[in-house]
């Protein structure tokens, strides 16, 4: 939890999750399943399917490589069934604060104006491209467009750890 907080704090502050705050959560994660007798032949289904789930969504520039990271660090402390339940709630507390956003912004009409447009030139063409390459250009546009995704993932956690779902 406190990784996550951590990382949290990080993207909120510089839009980044250090790669040691990942590396030191899946070092915790397997040494904590040692210690507890865990089978550890259950992390790796777990860290695949996130990064198997994941890395599309990175591609595509929906999702940043840390938040994917993230993800795998909480699939080395959890099982797969767990794992899918945090995710599942991250996407839903990630969806809520997208909604608030732009309600708070006034730009859901433009918001989605683009993404039918995004949606109809990838069936058009049938070739995916970057999501927002041509909004992410200019920095303040790209501030606007984004949440910080580590803070849904973090209270998703806290969630599943406190028998919420």
């Amino acid at each position: 939890m406190l990784l996550l907080f951590l990382s949290a704090l990080s993207d909120l502050k510089t839009d980044r999750i250090p790669n040691g705050f990942i590396l030191l959560g899946i070092a915790s994660g397997i040494l904590c399943g040692i210690l507890s007798g865990r089978d550890l032949w259950a992390v790796p289904p777990s860290v695949f399917l996130a990064f198997l789930l994941l890395y599309p969504l990175f591609q595509i520039g929906v999702m940043g490589a840390g938040d994917v990271k993230l993800f795998v660090m909480i699939g080395c402390f959890y099982g797969a069934r767990d794992l899918a339940y945090i995710m599942a709630g991250a996407f839903v507390i990630g969806a809520v604060f997208s909604l608030a956003k732009l309600i708070a912004e006034r730009n859901g009409r433009e918001s989605f104006l683009y993404f039918f447009s995004y949606l109809h030139e990838t069936i058009r063409s049938r070739r995916i491209k970057p999501y927002g390459e041509e909004r992410n250009r200019d920095y303040h546009t790209y501030c606007k467009n984004k949440i910080h995704f580590a803070v849904p993932v973090l209270f998703s956690a806290v969630c599943r750890m406190g028998g919420l779902f």
